[in-house]
């Protein structure tokens, strides 16, 4: 945030919604930055002493003063040696500090594009973070920062240059993401899919959509709703929003409805799936009406097609040209660690380490996405294999059994050479795959690395949800040959 007193943060506080006491010094200067762990206090920072399960940020309140730490968000007053803003919950305060920022931002020209979707919201944000800079200043979260705690502290980078905005939000249940949208009052709204990640918490798929549907409810009649218009669950959303109306579109050729409507067509991979296709946009302005760019990604997989022309649509529709658009898409790399990781080893075997997350539309995803790579590597060696080290995906609820047989059948059909299965839902992984003769066995998190003998050529997958901390695993891989 831009620098200034101790007072003028109280203000925003209670400008945001939330009373605010000062004790201290309102005169010292805070900013730019704002903390919740006290070990990255910096001269002038503000240090939020947030609640935690291990420890309370209260605790710490000297150890970030000594670092420099100017001042202090708190719930109750303490014997430290910096000023410090009472509210009657720090994170609460943190939040009505965020919402007031934005608003000031928002009324100088900041524009702002919010992301949500069951699958590849952290990749569309990093493509759009990419297109966006090319643009202007350009504030991104920092991984997946899509909660009430990373949403907020993201808002807190901007400062008075910063044009752009990229805000991705999650959601655990109906008016999460409208909360969110209260801090940060999106000008684009991005919905990517309807899954099935966290249906054990919604029950359904249109639970889901009911909850994912708020980021376009937010938005004002001058906005804008970028629609997927292969999932019908989110092209039906247009209902929802007085804004106007962007479509985005993998391969399809035939008509579209919308004020702006992008395509990829003519996909091409090569032989690590890296994607080529036809970038096209027709749209109301100059800017965007009838014109096409070739887009080369440097990223794996198909699905990073589809979240690259959602974030191409979004910046679009934000007035960023299509060549701007596409010299940033060819040039983007991986900003969030161990998302379809890429690591080609000495041996000429690769390791792809996707171990951050998993649901069974990215688990299917990413899967595909390898199974393509065996397959044109042994066109030209016949001995390439693929192997899949899987893990559980969380909160699926009742259908988790169900949907873990799935996924071990797929691979087995996707001919994978071996499947190494881990967690609580191995066994279920492991029955699914050999119910189409599939070669799968239960491994063990401490030893599968010691298990798989890579041989030149070969591909694994390293794939679960984030709790049971696979990328270990890659790094084992990976660090065995470098």
């Amino acid at each position: 945030m831009r620098t200034r007193s101790a007072a003028g943060v109280a203000a925003l506080i209670e400008a945001g919604g939330r009373p605010c006491t000062l004790i201290g010094d309102p005169g010292v200067r805070v900013g730019p930055d704002v903390v919740i762990d006290s070990r990255r206090s910096v001269p002038g920072a503000l240090f939020v002493a947030l609640p935690g399960e291990h420890a309370d940020g209260h605790d710490f309140l000297d150890s970030a003063a000594s670092l420099g730490a100017a001042a202090a968000i708190v719930t109750r007053q303490a014997d430290a040696p910096l000023t410090q803003l009472i509210c009657d919950d720090a994170q609460q305060g943190l939040t009505a500090l965020a919402r007031s920022l934005h608003a000031e931002a928002r009324a100088t020209g900041l524009q702002t594009v919010a992301i949500t979707g069951s699958a590849g919201k952290t990749s569309t944000k990093d493509f759009l973070a990419q297109i966006l800079a090319a643009a202007g200043p350009t504030v991104s979260p920092v991984g997946s920062f899509n909660n009430e705690l990373g949403n907020p502290l993201t808002v807190c980078r901007i400062d008075e240059q910063t044009r752009y905005l990229v805000s991705e939000m999650g959601a655990r249940a109906v008016g999460d993401v409208a909360y969110l949208c209260s801090i940060v009052h999106p000008s684009a709204s991005i919905v990517l899919n309807i899954g099935t990640a966290h249906i054990g918490e919604f029950g359904s798929q249109t639970k889901i959509a009911e909850a994912k549907g708020e980021i376009v409810e937010a938005l004002d009649a001058d906005g804008w709703a970028v629609l997927n218009a292969d999932d019908p669950l989110v092209d039906a959303m247009e209902s929802r929003t007085r804004a106007h109306i962007a479509r985005f579109t993998i391969g399809r050729t035939q008509p579209i409805s919308a004020e702006l409507v992008v395509r990829a067509t003519d996909l091409r991979a090569d032989d690590l799936a890296r994607f080529s296709f036809t970038l096209s946009a027709t749209g109301p302005s100059t800017e965007t009406a009838d014109q096409s760019a070739q887009v080369r990604l440097r990223l794996i997989g198909e699905h990073q097609v589809t979240d690259a022309t959602a974030a191409a649509t979004a910046a679009l529709a934000l007035g960023v040209p299509l060549e701007t658009v596409a010299s940033a898409l060819c040039q983007a790399v991986a900003l969030s660690r161990w998302r379809m990781e890429l690591h080609e080893l000495p041996s000429g075997a690769a390791v792809i380490n996707d171990a951050y997350n998993a649901n069974p539309e990215s688990m299917a995803a990413a899967l595909r996405t390898v199974a393509a790579i065996g397959e044109r590597r042994r066109a030209s060696n016949p001995d390439a294999r693929t192997i899949a080290v899987l893990g559980d995906m969380l909160e699926l609820g009742e259908t988790s059994a169900d949907r873990h047989r799935s996924i071990g059948r797929l691979a087995a059909e996707l001919g994978f050479d071996e499947i190494l299965a881990l967690g609580e839902h191995a066994p279920d992984l492991v029955a699914g795959a050999e119910q189409v003769g599939g070669n799968a066995q239960i491994s063990d998190a401490r030893t599968v690395a010691d298990s798989v003998e890579l041989q030149s050529f070969d591909v694994v997958l390293i794939k679960a949800s984030r709790g049971l901390r696979l990328e270990e695993v890659a790094n084992r891989l990976v660090g065995g040959e470098e």
